[in-house]
């Protein structure tokens, strides 16, 4: 049996801290998952533009296996400097590969599209990225804001405003998953006509508001929604979990994590969507035989956390701009009767 646990957040992996930063005037921001030590991590990406660094060294053929943290990032390409910020400020904490005298994080990220939401862009030569990495490195804890945070802070979701979402689940053996996403789709994370997330049925512990089940189904388009803003998208996030995974069996985490986003949103995985999902591992518990078994029980848990982190994202984002929040449309259309 798995259950939320006490934070009800990523950082309920044993050796996990998130920090954030936002530059409020440009409506964008950063977030870094930092692992306590130098942990495995993989990737899968399933959107048709994804913006990414460092992915080609997370293939399970390739040399590097432990990553130092991960960055998500608005900003689209100007956002991947954000990594170099952390990388920078990790290897002033002597943190990364060694070779001589020099430190080398290794620092993988992936950006989402939040340049065309109304903040102020105007930063000519000197876009705030890197800056912002260091900041989000510096603040990294276990408890963290939500919504409206981190690379979460410029997001939409279809009508909503999108948002920066985190859970987790933990069984009684011991197995620990969290999830924390950036939600910024080209579909909609609600049933068209309610204001039911496709996720409802995962909720846990009021998570999103004590969602129910809808009344009836509407007629569900087969057309994208109307209301998308196609071109300023991308869902990015991270998985992490306490078993010890090596680069392959993390890699199939992120493949079954990627469901996780089929549940929560639709339609997904668009040419217009760049969508990200690492796995990391802090290895502090062994994976148990049948190792198969529990790696599938993990990546079954990876799903449904990864969709209720996505619906969480929006349900915890406040109203910006042009883009409302879902617990204002949700207040409205309850009003209305």
């Amino acid at each position: 049996m798995a259950n939320p646990g006490p934070r009800n957040l990523i950082t309920d992996v044993d050796g996990i801290a998130v920090g954030n930063a936002e530059d409020t005037a440009a409506r964008t921001g950063v977030t870094v998952v930092l692992p306590d030590e130098a942990a495995t991590v993989a990737v899968d990406m399933r959107g048709g533009a994804p913006g990414t660094r460092e992915s080609d060294a997370l293939d399970p053929t390739c040399l590097v296996d432990r990553v130092d943290a991960v960055v998500l990032s608005g900003g689209s390409v100007f956002g991947l400097d954000a990594a170099a910020g952390v990388t920078a400020g990790l290897a002033a904490r002597d943190r990364g590969f060694s070779v001589g005298a020099f430190h080398l994080p290794i620092v993988p990220g992936a950006i989402l599209f939040d340049l065309t939401n109304g903040g102020a862009k105007d930063w000519g030569e000197d876009p705030p990225y890197r800056a912002l990495g260091k900041q989000a490195l510096a603040a990294v804890a276990q408890d963290f804001r939500m919504g409206n945070a981190g690379a979460g802070l410029g997001a939409s979701a279809g009508r909503l405003k999108g948002g920066l979402g985190s859970v987790s689940a933990v069984t009684d053996d011991g197995i620990q998953v969290g999830a924390l996403f950036a939600a910024n789709p080209v579909g909609a994370t609600t049933i068209p006509g309610t204001s039911v997330f496709w996720a409802w049925a995962l909720e846990r512990n009021g998570e999103l508001g004590n969602q129910n089940a809808p009344e009836s189904l509407p007629d569900i388009d087969l057309d994208l929604p109307s209301e998308s803003r196609i071109g300023t998208n991308t869902t990015i996030g991270i998985v992490a979990t306490n078993v010890a995974l090596d680069k392959a069996q993390a890699l199939r985490v992120a493949i079954m994590a990627h469901d996780g986003l089929a549940r929560a949103i639709r339609p997904v995985h668009t040419p217009f969507d760049g969508d990200t999902v690492y796995v990391m591992s802090t290895g502090a518990v062994p994976l148990e035989e049948p190792k198969a078994m529990t790696l599938a029980r993990i990546g079954s848990m990876a799903a449904d956390c990864t969709a209720r982190a996505i619906a969480r994202g929006v349900y915890e984002a406040d109203s910006l701009g042009d883009m409302p929040g879902y617990r204002s449309v949700r207040q409205t259309a309850q009003a209305a009767g």
